[in-house]
């Protein structure tokens, strides 16, 4: 029996309960998907079949902000039809190379970029499932002599057909400590990326410093990684419109007081250490209504409204920490 092209030692690929390497609803979408982009002929045709343009839709709608991000993304996306398109003509070439690095602070939505770029490639063909498996350094690199090489093997094979996301990657390498296992692992990742490149994406990510310096220790993995696309932080209004879309997808709104307050949070907080962009929107988001619930819970004999039930006032956003800031500051207090 011939070797599937993507089977090297200690991966392979996931079988289904019936033997078979997909299960069969994937298998006759991604074969449906395979005809009707064979016989396209225009961008319009293979767009259409694969929606992808959908996708990248998908991708405005979601994302505040982030221009030069789903500028790129489109880029990468044309650069798939067309090649999808010399395919169909007879026009062979070698397949693109597609592993990535996400650089930029945390709360700039790499992870879900990540997510929408794997639809992407799953609906051109570029992979067969489309799913990401997202990791960290934990997940890959063991704690003694001959448990790293297993732990990576394990979560490549889970994500053969699809994306590979390693979050913080950088911390991989670790120089200063010649017994540590993480360029084993380094390694078993350069090996995949390169022999199964036309089975697996992996996208790097994390601090753009830090990724830069990763890059300059580990040349082998700089040199197979062909796109790089910098998250730049949130600006204080694409915030504000994050903040909003948030509350509203969970029905809930500010008062005219909720949002001048929130203004005010925001335009401190983003001075403030450890700003974490939407992940910080949210969680301060989290936070107000835990206030809003509890001084709501404290009128036992007040008939609420679906007007009281939805809207976050000023006093909810005022009483975070950051503007009451205790008498005797720890350095290491999380501001709430």
């Amino acid at each position: 029996m011939t070797t599937p092209s993507y089977a090297i030692p200690g991966i392979k690929p996931a079988q289904s309960q019936t033997g078979s390497a997909l299960p069969a609803e994937v298998a006759a979408e991604t074969t449906a998907a395979s005809l009707s982009l064979g016989s396209a002929r225009t961008v319009g045709q293979v767009l259409a079949g694969s929606q992808v343009a959908a996708v990248l839709q998908e991708l405005d709608d979601e994302l505040v902000g982030l221009a030069p991000v789903k500028a790129r993304i489109r880029d990468i996306a044309a650069l798939l039809v067309i090649d999808k398109l010399r395919l169909n003509l007879g026009l062979s070439s070698q397949a693109p190379s597609l592993h990535m690095c996400f650089s930029g602070n945390p709360g700039t939505g790499k992870t879900t970029v990540a997510l929408r770029m794997a639809k992407i490639l799953h609906r051109l063909g570029y992979v067969r499932q489309g799913h990401v498996v997202s990791v960290t350094r934990d997940d890959l690199v063991g704690q003694y002599i001959g448990h790293t090489a297993p732990k990576t093997k394990e979560v490549l094979k889970k994500a053969m057909g699809g994306v590979l996301f390693i979050d913080e990657a950088y911390y991989l390498y670790r120089p200063e400590n010649e017994r540590d296992y993480g360029q084993e692992a380094i390694e078993i990742l350069l090996q995949v990326m390169e022999n199964h490149r036309d089975d697996l994406v992996v996208i790097l990510a994390g601090y753009h410093d830090r990724m830069a310096t990763f890059f300059q220790s580990n040349p082998g993995m700089s040199s197979r990684i062909a796109h790089h696309l910098d998250f730049p932080d949130y600006a204080g209004p694409e915030l504000m419109h994050i903040a909003r879309s948030m509350l509203q997808s969970q029905h809930y709104r500010f008062s005219d007081g909720g949002l001048e307050a929130f203004e005010q949070y925001l335009h401190l907080r983003m001075a403030r250490p450890h700003f974490a962009n939407a992940r910080s929107v949210r969680n301060a988001l989290d936070r107000a209504r835990l206030r809003q619930a509890s001084r709501l819970f404290a009128q036992p004999d007040r008939e609420l409204t679906a007007d009281d039930l939805c809207t976050l006032e000023a006093q909810d956003i005022l009483a975070s920490r950051l503007f009451n800031p205790p008498e005797t500051p720890h350095a290491q207090s999380p501001v709430v």
